[in-house]
C-alpha cells in the first residue's frame, strides 16, 4: 500500500512531511510489504492503531484517503493483561546488537555482578552513588513467551538498560561514568512478565528512541554473565516520543527525532521495528507504560 503526498495533510490542510507522519504512516507502509496477520500475530491492525490513539480512515479505491491526527495522543490504550496460558506460535523477536554500552562485561565494565543490580526500580544509581535520573516516568512491561507455543516463560532473567534524558549511558558517557542508573535485572513472573520503573529515554543522534534488553535462562545466569538467550531492543512509538520530547529537559531529542525514522534506523530499519514496537498507555503528566510481548 502506498500513499501520495497529497493524502497526508494536517488539520489546516498543509502537507505533512514523510518523516513526521508518525506511527500510522510507518505501519501502513509496512503492511504493503507484509501480511497483517503474519506481522501482528493475530492482533487486528485496527486494534494496534487504536492502541496508539490514532484513527485511519479509508474510502473506496476511486477516492482513497487516510487521515492521521497531528497531535500526539498521550492516553493510548495498553494491551490486555498477559496470562501464562499458551497463546499459539508467535514471531521470534529479532536479534539485535547490545550496542557499545551494555555493561555486561562484553565491553569493559560489568555491572551484572554488582550487589543491587537485581531490582525493579532502576531510576537511581546504587552502591556508592544514589543519584536519581530525571525524566518523564516510564514503566516498562516486557513479557517473554516461547515463540513456538506462545506459553509464558517463567523465571527467565531479564537485564534491561537504556540512556538517560540527555542521551547518556551510565558507566560509559562523560559525566556519568560513576553512575549505574537505568540498569537492572529481574526474573519473569508467572505470566512471563518483568516490570521496571524507569524514565523515558532520550533520542540521541543517529538512533530511534529505544530500550536494550538481554534474556537469560534465569537470574543466576544473568548476574554471572552466563549465556545470553536473546539480545534485542524495544522501539518507542513516534506519537509518544513527540509528546515527551515537547517537555522541559528533552530539548535535544526534538531535533534528533526529526532527523530519523523507524525505517532509517540502523537497528529497526529492516522491518521498521514491527516486532519490537511497544504498546503505550498513560500521559505526560502521569507517566507512561510501554508494554511489549516477545517470542524467544
Amino acid at each position: 500500500m502506498t500513499h501520495d503526498d497529497d493524502r497526508w495533510v494536517d488539520r489546516n490542510g498543509d502537507p505533512i512531511d514523510e518523516d513526521h507522519r508518525g506511527l500510522v504512516y510507518d505501519i501502513q507502509t509496512l503492511i504493503g510489504r507484509r501480511r497483517a496477520l503474519g506481522i501482528f500475530g493475530g492482533v487486528a491492525l485496527t486494534s494496534l492503531l487504536s492502541a496508539c490513539g490514532v484513527t485511519a480512515q479509508a474510502t473506496s479505491s476511486a477516492s482513497p484517503s487516510a487521515t492521521a491526527t497531528a497531535t500526539p495522543t498521550p492516553t493510548a490504550s495498553a494491551t490486555s493483561t498477559p496470562t501464562a496460558a499458551a497463546s499459539g506460535p508467535l514471531s521470534a523477536v529479532p536479534d539485535e546488537t547490545g550496542g557499545p554500552y551494555p555493561a555486561d562485561g562484553s565491553n569493559g565494565v560489568n555491572v551484572l555482578d554488582d550487589s543491587g543490580i537485581v531490582r525493579s526500580d532502576i531510576r537511581s544509581s546504587f552502591g556508592s552513588s544514589t543519584t536519581v535520573a530525571p525524566g518523564i516516568p516510564l514503566t516498562i512491561a516486557l513479557t517473554v513467551r516461547d515463540a513456538a507455543t506462545g506459553a509464558a516463560l517463567v523465571g527467565k532473567g531479564v537485564y534491561l538498560w537504556h540512556c538517560d534524558r540527555d542521551g547518556n549511558y551510565s558507566l560509559y558517557s562523560q559525566g556519568v561514568q560513576n553512575e549505574n542508573y537505568l540498569r537492572g535485572v529481574q526474573a519473569t513472573d508467572a505470566n512471563g512478565t518483568v516490570t521496571f520503573t524507569s524514565i523515558y529515554p532520550a533520542c540521541y543522534s543517529g538512533r530511534w528512541p529505544h530500550i536494550h534488553f538481554e534474556v537469560y535462562d534465569d537470574v543466576a545466569h544473568a548476574v554471572a554473565s552466563g549465556p545470553i538467550v536473546k539480545t534485542s531492543q524495544i522501539a518507542l512509538p513516534a506519537e509518544i516520543d513527540q509528546a515527551v520530547y515537547a517537555t522541559a529537559g528533552y530539548e535535544q531529542s526534538v531535533r534528533n527525532l526529526s532527523q530519523t525514522s523507524l525505517q532509517k534506523d540502523m537497528v529497526f530499519g529492516d522491518d521498521g521495528g514491527i516486532h519490537q514496537l511497544a504498546t503505550m498507555s498513560g500521559s505526560v503528566t502521569g507517566g507512561y507504560t510501554a508494554a511489549l510481548t516477545i517470542g524467544v
